[in-house]
């Protein structure tokens, strides 16, 4: 027996069975993969953004691809950028997900906005089976020349919000094992094996946001959760009392790390904090009150993990915030 149906892309497929759009009552693993609206301001005035072509489907599209095997969605969505342009792109806010069937499978495509690396940046990559050709084109023209009415859908919420973004990054600290294990000052308390591991992972993922100031609570915990990124990405580490949560005895106060943090969003440029789980929902509390948005009843961090926090250059508003592990959970996701 067989059945017929039409691809998103319209194309014509027979498969040995009947084939349906999901699984009847049930759930189908997507398809995961990511992305990016790689813009630039036009030298003649306006904005242009990066279209590619596939010559085996005929179509033009914006730069996506499918994740690898535990690859991590920030590092994969870049890699497939750089892989299908040449153009390495600096991440901004993160679009809503597009979801469409492919092949009758369900496939989820995540997106941001980015820009160049390099400004002045042309497309690098030779014509190939895959891409053969790659242009800037003016954000109009690229809305009516993309094929698929899903592209289009990201384009369409890349124009609905803010352009300009900075990234405000808060972690929390990677493991440093069972404090009630540790026999000497709390503040000393170092990364375990585990937490190391994760710590020499992070730089990929905050240089994917260009390179943002540090600033970390004075524990040991903290400033070596940091300390690969302000090595290999060459940012220096501001260490803050604020942030720090006192050894066991004393109090940490709220209000003091509130109003540090405030300071650091005042200041309305790049940063990445690192900081206690005690401490993440209040700072989180204060960053959604100050940019004027609701609170989730999430704020909190696990440990090697951390909220993104897209906030607008013209105003200071939340244009977008994301929450990830320093390690991609099973299935490719952040």
């Amino acid at each position: 027996m067989k059945g017929e149906h039409s691809t998103p892309d319209g194309i014509r497929v027979t498969s040995a069975f009947p084939t349906r759009e999901t699984a009847v009552g049930g759930y189908l693993e997507p398809i995961r993969a990511g992305g990016a609206v790689l813009w630039r301001e036009a030298r003649g005035g306006g904005r242009e953004v990066v279209l590619v072509r596939r010559p085996d489907r005929g179509d033009w599209t914006l730069p996506k691809g499918k994740l690898k095997g535990g690859e991590h969605i920030i590092t994969g969505s870049v890699r497939e950028v750089v892989e299908e342009t040449g153009v390495t792109p600096v991440l901004g806010r993160r679009l809503p997900p597009q979801r469409y069937l492919k092949d009758g499978w369900p496939k989820q495509v995540e997106w941001w906005a980015a820009t160049p690396a390099d400004p002045s940046a042309e497309p690098a990559r030779e014509p190939d089976d895959e891409i053969d050709l790659v242009e800037w084109v003016p954000l109009e023209e690229a809305r009516t020349r993309m094929t698929h009415e899903h592209d289009v859908r990201v384009l369409d919420n890349f124009r609905a919000g803010p352009v300009r973004t900075f990234p405000v990054v808060l972690v929390r600290h990677m493991s440093a094992g069972d404090k009630r294990a540790w026999s000497g000052n709390d503040l000393l308390r170092p990364l375990d094996d585990r937490g190391r591991a994760d710590a020499l992972a992070l730089p990929r993922l905050l240089s994917q946001y260009g390179r943002p100031r540090s600033v970390s609570s004075a524990a040991a915990r903290c400033t070596e959760s940091l300390l690969p990124y302000t090595v290999e990405c060459d940012v220096p580490v501001q260490t803050e009392r604020a942030l720090t949560v006192r050894p066991t005895g004393r109090s940490h106060d709220i209000d003091e790390a509130r109003a540090a943090f405030a300071g650091l969003l005042d200041r309305c440029e790049p940063v990445v904090v690192c900081t206690h789980g005690e401490l993440v929902p209040h700072l989180m509390a204060e960053a959604l009150d100050r940019l004027g948005a609701p609170v989730t009843q999430q704020l909190g961090l696990r440990k090697g993990s951390l909220w993104v926090l897209h906030v607008s250059a013209d105003g200071c508003v939340l244009a977008g915030a994301e929450r990830h592990t320093v390690r991609p959970f099973k299935g490719g996701g952040g």
